[in-house]
């Protein structure tokens, strides 16, 4: 990578990552639908994920005009989906990286976005609407499309639909990248982790010029204040990322500690008035999907940290539940990444 993309060095292998403190953010409320570049390969949303050929997708963001974002990438079946609002609005067809350069698994932000980026490691090669998750070079953009694993760990995406998305996402949008994943499936139960004065302060928060202009303006402004959670059951401890540094950690308590929690990825919505958690449940390196309700209804935060959370916590808040360590000894920089494996 070029233009100031800096390396980190990670001294151990990714499992799961949180990169820098940014949230997942709302979209603005727009329900005109992209143009496709001449050329691409749009189908229509009848044909079955696992009929689409190399090169194919499938969009509707006016499925939810409106509402956060979040991918996935499924490397056994080299699908990528968009989610917005916990309503799937596209799926396509990509290429992850071949034996050798293998994409990492995890959960990761966009960290830098870049129309017209060219690699520094291969021979200037370009890469479009490139959408960096990593700083050691693992990035979103469009590229060739084989039909099987193919890059040298990024992934490679449709053009047109490359373009497509990166119009939707933010800095702090997540990108799951998993073995297998579950649907978005809604909380409505806050949970043991959100206090109650915080659900309170959400409810009753409203912009007071009601215009959709307002609305999304309010709703990226808050965006821009969210905080990242990690829940670890193997430290017992919460530890809260805000703007790439930590706010606040704090043990917590797991009911039946001996059942594992799993990965579940929530993010905090307010809808229609109401708060609520979406919850993605996710495997990779062995590690399995966690149940959304029973793993954040299991957890237990101090009360004085809870006190503080209140403080902290906006629609657009992640929390990420993991069985896996995340002490200081795998951190990098503002990067939040729990490793395991030394690497050989």
């Amino acid at each position: 990578m070029r233009d100031g993309w800096r390396h980190v060095l990670l001294h151990r292998r990714h499992v799961l990552a949180l990169a820098g403190a940014a949230a997942l953010l709302p979209i603005g409320s727009g329900t005109s639908r992209a143009q496709a570049d001449p050329g691409d390969a749009a189908v229509s949303d009848v044909t079955p994920v696992a009929e689409l050929k190399p090169g194919q997708y499938v969009w509707h963001p006016e499925r939810a005009p409106e509402g956060f974002v979040a991918i996935i990438v499924s490397l056994p079946d080299q699908r990528c989906y968009v989610y917005r609002n916990g309503v799937r609005i596209g799926v396509s067809t990509c290429s992850t990286g071949r034996a050798g350069h293998e994409t990492p698994v995890g959960v990761f932000t966009i960290l830098q976005k870049d129309v017209d980026h060219h690699s520094s490691l291969y021979d200037d090669a370009p890469m479009p609407y490139a959408e960096r998750l990593t700083w050691s070079g693992v990035a979103l953009h469009a590229g060739g499309l084989p039909g099987y694993p193919s890059s040298h760990g990024c992934v490679h995406l449709p053009m047109a639909f490359s373009k497509l998305l990166f119009g939707i996402t933010h800095f702090g949008t997540p990108v799951i990248i998993a073995d297998a994943h579950s649907q978005p499936a809604d909380v409505l139960h806050p949970g043991l982790v959100l206090p109650a004065d915080a659900t309170t302060a959400i409810k009753t928060e409203a912009p007071k010029d009601d215009s959709p202009a307002a609305v999304a303006a309010a709703a990226q402004m808050a965006a821009e204040n969210a905080v990242s959670m990690v829940v670890s059951g193997a430290d017992k401890r919460l530890t809260v990322l805000k703007d790439g540094a930590v706010a606040l950690t704090a043990p917590v308590t797991i009911r039946d500690p001996g059942t594992p929690l799993g990965n579940v990825v929530y993010v905090l919505k307010k809808v229609n008035g109401e708060v609520a958690w979406t919850a993605i449940g996710f495997e990779g390196n062995g590690a399995g999907a966690g149940k959304a309700a029973n793993a954040i209804d299991r957890i237990t935060v101090a009360p004085q940290a809870n006190q503080q959370l209140a403080q902290l916590l906006v629609p657009g808040s992640t929390l990420f539940v993991t069985d896996l360590p995340a002490d200081d000894e795998t951190r990098s920089g503002k990067d939040f990444v729990v490793m395991s494996q030394a690497m050989s």
